[in-house]
């Protein structure tokens, strides 16, 4: 188990309801299939930004969010879970570690760029619609910086 699939795994563990602390989040993932030790679920939760408060833990802001801000940012989403990005004339083809793929698209959406016209995301796939070859080739650039 990598651990940009442990850490996708407890932010949907997150999505999906409280986690009051690390015992429990370490069962939840347990039944997943995904061992982790106490040491290991710290690191997570710090690299994660994640904070504890009184219902269990959550990304910070989360509580206030409104819809268009419950994810975390464009750039540290693709750093954590792009593996690569693909021009095909006007389509850029971006692969995710798996069940990442959607997340990861609606914070593309969210960016509002010009050179997109829309996403499709699987599971591990994210297929942007640009305008023209061009285009692609400028978003297919944006992404890779994020990813150095």
């Amino acid at each position: 188990m990598s651990k940009l699939s442990r850490h996708n795994a407890i932010l949907q563990l997150l999505d999906e309801g409280p986690v009051t602390n690390q015992e429990e989040l370490q069962k939840l993932l347990r039944r997943r299939g995904i061992e982790a030790g106490q040491a290991t679920l710290s690191r997570d939760i710090r690299e994660l930004g994640l904070v504890k408060s009184a219902d269990g833990y959550s990304l910070p802001g989360r509580e206030a969010a409104t819809p268009e801000t419950d994810l975390p940012s464009v750039g540290r989403l693709v750093r954590e879970f792009v593996t690569s990005v693909r021009a095909a004339e006007n389509l850029l083809v971006t692969k995710t570690s798996i069940g990442s793929a959607q997340p990861v698209a609606a914070a593309l959406d969210e960016e509002n760029w010009p050179e997109a016209i829309g996403t499709i995301a699987g599971d591990d796939t994210i297929l942007i619609v640009c305008q023209d070859k061009r285009a692609a080739g400028r978003l297919a650039g944006r992404i890779q910086e994020m990813l150095a």
